[in-house]
């Protein structure tokens, strides 16, 4: 298998992971050290368990739960040990204030292990505009 299927395979275990609201295999994706940017979060996120503390939040507070999530337009780029990952992702997700369809952009950069898998460091999530 090469470097990017490699990655492909990374990537769509953790959407996977994330369309079904497992959190503990979706946040086991990401190393401990990993960063975050959202546009729905006013600061950038320093580390998985930050992350993990504002989704345990957010489900806490308001009812947050992802129904789906569904990958197109994926794209990798090797650079070494390092890849980014990119896709377009629509994301259905459960509040208290109802569903709610979010049609997204996402990139994800990766690293090599030294067991040779592929772990995520760093996640840009961006709304996508209307085509």
């Amino acid at each position: 298998m090469s470097s990017s299927e490699e990655v492909l395979a990374a990537a769509a275990h953790l959407v996977e992971a994330f369309g079904r609201h497992d959190t503990a295999a979706y946040l086991e994706c990401f190393a401990p050290e990993a960063t975050f940017i959202f546009y729905t979060t006013a600061a950038r996120l320093a580390s998985r368990a930050e992350y993990q503390r504002l989704w345990a939040q957010w489900e806490r507070d308001d009812g947050f739960r992802v129904l789906s999530c569904v990958s197109a337009g994926q794209a990798v780029q090797v650079l070494g040990d390092a890849a980014v990952f990119s896709h377009d992702v629509t994301t259905v997700v459960r509040t208290t204030a109802g569903e709610d369809s979010l049609r997204e952009r996402e990139s994800i950069v990766f690293r090599r292990r030294r067991d040779g898998s592929w772990t995520a460091v760093h996640e840009h999530l961006s709304p996508r505009p209307e085509s």
